[in-house]
């Protein structure tokens, strides 16, 4: 940590910051109302927390909680009631930027009618301007820092910092900047703060004199640490489920061969060679052996089998995963590089048999606009499936999405759940039916389909830097040219450019040297590992009119290295590093050697069963249609619909999360049947009582149970038979049966209804059956239901 000559006087800023903190304890009491009971607990507690004088507060609470709208609600409070000046909202890449914005711009507080940017101006930054008027500023930290130093900002550089390769280990110089001074903000809140920022722009932070406040779904040790171990809200996704604000998951795993083991290429053999960026093909012949790995695959060597055979298996799995639905869930797929998002879209839209508008890619080099096709994906029926790298891994909403298929591992556990929070968000029944038309339900739950192991695979708290091969070039340009001072990142960017001297053709080298200031290649390869050499800083040292130490020289010639490298010269490097080709193995056949439900997925069935048949045992002595079926079989012939609906009520009332169909799927894996569930809550929940009762040994639809027992009930009464049922009399027959499918039970008002009125109503059926009538309806109410 380090501190800047402020302009104004001690005692001036003293005064100032007295009568900030003052206003803390004249906060009105928080209302609850509007809010849910995490984000209440986490507001009154930051509030707490600042009337303690904390000047840091992390607040955790799982992804879909709502962590932006406590934030908004905050900020409002701070403007409105403790005189706030400037507020920034922070953010690390451009589409969670847009995302604040966007609910900043609809916030309507309780105490008012008129929306944020009606009460309070609200900027987002773009430029290297900031308007003086602004009371909430929302920005990336990366343009922050590039205002800070009075420069403008490349839009590309405002991507994701997780994903990025490069992560220099000290941190960016800061410069005092008199047109933003120290004090600019009151207050800094931090979204997704869980990410690795700290050691790249730590001291971007350590320059305002400014209360921080931390969002996070997943914080690690470096996160507790930062916010000096001041959590004022915690709250899981564990929490989140059990209060019905996030759906839990389910897992479903498919394994290869090839993705287990890796395959080997024989010497001589004729493959494809493609070229990453272009992807341009050529024969050419192995000079020998190429063994690879499953953690070379897609990356070094593409086995279209391996894609083919996953996607393959998804699709023809689809109605075990989904055992309710006619149409494809909306899925999202998380690819390794662009390349291998692109042969994943093309095998998909084969596999499927679908055209482009099936499978789209939603990332930063996609040629349909992003931010058209996440909205789409969003709101249409159409893309069902979405293939993403790293675009929408996190902080971005897409609440209709019911299943993750994993192609790539995940190394950081705070990644990984920020991935697995895309699926986490609740949606309502009619929402969802608008998108998905065959669900029957609200979303319940969502399906993590893990083709490579990510599920099991060793997670670390912060995802670490995987140098040489795995750290793309342009990446290290990219960090010398942002401030990058460390030797690793300097010395691999030096092997890396040595390495593509010997490629690179003259006109492409002239070029370089153009864009480089003058500088040659083979010169910029030896400023950057110059400063690194000690005899070479020696050799600086004694040339020097100056009386430098060694370690303020060694900083001069890192400047030096920096210089030449800019946003022309790295597109130029790009451009000529499109050579670099892949293998493509067409030879090694990919066979599926598992596809079936995790065993936790086992697990979660067998505990949601358990905690169904304790619902069930509890109330069986208090509602009727349950007491009915335990313990009084002979009048189950009086079971109604309005006793079922009772049941429902009284389930959804105690137990939400334990919808029938729910229910009906965690009962499906355990009997290992793909029976359908009936489209009524009320049949299916009809179903599920007999299972667990003992009436059905399997999970039966109610539907099936009643044509089973009105065929036996048929062929019993005509058995040996004067009469027969004529046709006109099996027609009402069937009706009745069908009714009693949908609604349980028969009475006789029902027969002046459809859709028994327009075939005659009461009166024709007393006119078919006679003095019968009435004793039919009571033995298909009993024996229909038995």
């Amino acid at each position: 940590m380090f501190s800047f000559h402020r302009p104004e006087t001690l005692a001036g800023w003293l005064k100032q910051e007295e009568s900030l903190a003052g206003r803390f304890h004249d906060l009105p009491r928080l209302s609850p109302e509007g809010l849910r009971d995490c984000q209440y607990n986490a507001i009154k507690n930051l509030e707490e927390s600042f009337r303690n004088n904390r000047p840091k507060a992390l607040v955790q609470m799982a992804t879909g909680a709502g962590k932006t709208f406590t934030a908004i609600t905050e900020v409002y409070r701070l403007l409105k009631f403790a005189n706030a000046k400037r507020i920034l909202f922070l953010v690390d890449t451009r589409n969670l930027g847009e995302q604040a914005e966007t609910e900043f711009i609809n916030y309507i507080p309780q105490d008012e009618n008129r929306k944020f940017p009606e009460l309070y101006v609200l900027q987002r930054l773009q430029s290297a301007y900031i308007p003086t008027n602004s009371q909430v500023c929302i920005s990336t930290i990366q343009r922050l820092y590039s205002i800070l130093k009075g420069e403008e900002l490349d839009e590309t550089k405002e991507m994701s910092l997780y994903e990025t390769e490069w992560k220099p280990k000290e941190p960016l110089p800061v410069v005092y900047n008199p047109e933003i001074p120290i004090e600019f903000f009151d207050f800094i809140i931090i979204d997704e703060c869980h990410r690795s920022i700290y050691n790249l722009w730590k001291q971007v932070l350590d320059y305002f004199d400014a209360y921080l406040i931390g969002l996070t779904a997943t914080p690690d040790k470096r996160t507790y640490g930062f916010f000096n171990q001041n959590v004022v809200s915690e709250y899981s996704h564990e929490d989140a489920v059990a209060d019905g604000v996030n759906v839990g998951y389910e897992v479903y795993t498919i394994e290869t061969e090839i993705t287990k083991e890796g395959a080997k290429l024989e010497a001589k053999e004729y493959v494809d060679v493609r070229n990453r960026l272009t992807r341009e093909k050529r024969w050419t012949q192995l000079d020998e052996d190429l063994a690879y790995s499953p953690r070379q695959l897609d990356k070094d060597v593409v086995n279209v089998s391996t894609i083919r055979s996953i996607i393959r298996t998804f699709r023809d799995k689809l109605r075990e995963i989904f055992p309710l639905r006619e149409e494809v869930p909306k899925t999202l797929i998380f690819a390794k590089t662009d390349s291998h998002a692109d042969d994943i879209i093309q095998i998909v839209r084969e596999e499927f048999n679908e055209g482009n508008a099936f499978c789209k890619k939603v990332t930063y080099k996609a040629e349909e606009d992003p931010k058209s096709v996440l909205a789409q994906f969003r709101n249409e029926y159409n893309p069902r499936i979405a293939v993403t790298v790293d675009m929408i891994a996190t902080g971005t909403d897409v609440r209709p999405l019911e299943c993750l298929l994993f192609m790539r591992d995940v190394k950081s556990r705070s990644y990984f759940e920020q991935m697995k929070g895309r699926g986490t968000r609740t949606y309502g029944f009619e929402d969802m039916k608008l998108r998905s038309p065959s669900i029957r339900t609200a979303k319940t739950h969502f399906v993590i389909v893990d083709a490579v192991g990510v599920t099991k695979s060793v997670k670390t708290d912060s995802r670490p830097l995987e140098r040489k091969r795995s750290v793309p070039l342009k990446a290290l340009m990219e960090g010398v040219m942002l401030g990058a001072r460390d030797e690793d990142t300097f010395l691999s960017l030096a092997g890396r450019l040595a390495r593509l001297d010997k490629q690179m053709e003259k006109e492409d080298k002239e070029e370089f040297s153009r864009l480089a200031g003058g500088k040659t290649l083979t010169r910029v390869i030896h400023l950057l590992l110059n400063p690194f050499d000690p005899d070479k800083v020696a050799e600086e040292m004694e040339r020097s009119t100056e009386q430098a130490d060694f370690e303020t020289v060694r900083q001069q010639m890192i400047d030096r290295a920096k210089a030449p490298f800019n946003a022309a010269l790295i597109r130029h490097v790009e451009e000529v590093r499109k050579n670099i080709e892949q293998v493509m193995d067409n030879i090694n056949i990919d066979r599926i050697l598992f596809a079936g439900w995790d065993k936790d997925a086992t697990a979660r069935a067998e505990e949601t069963v358990k905690e169904f048949r304790e619902f069930l045992e509890k109330h069986k002595d208090e509602i009727t249609a349950l007491s009915i079926f335990y313990d009084q079989p002979y009048r189950r012939r009086e079971l109604t619909y309005k006793m079922v609906k009772e049941v429902l009520t009284v389930l959804k009332k105690e137990k939400p999360l334990l919808a029938p169909h729910h229910v009906w799927g965690a009962y499906s894996l355990l009997d290992q049947t793909d029976a359908k569930s009936p489209v009524s809550e009320l049949t299916t929940l009809v179903s599920l009582i007999r299972r667990v009762t003992g009436l059905d040994q399997t999970l039966t639809p109610y539907d099936k149970t009643v044509d089973r027992n009105f065929r036996q009930w048929v062929f019993k009464k005509q058995e040996g038979a004067a009469v027969k049922f004529n046709r006109e009399q099996m027609d009402w027959l069937r009706m009745i049966k069908d009714h009693i499918a949908t609604s349980i039970h028969l009475d006789r008002d029902d027969l002046d209804n459809a859709p028994f009125d327009a075939a005659g109503g009461i009166g024709k059926m007393y006119q078919l059956f006679g003095d019968e009538t009435q004793k039919i309806m009571d033995e298909l109410n009993e024996v229909l239901v038995a």
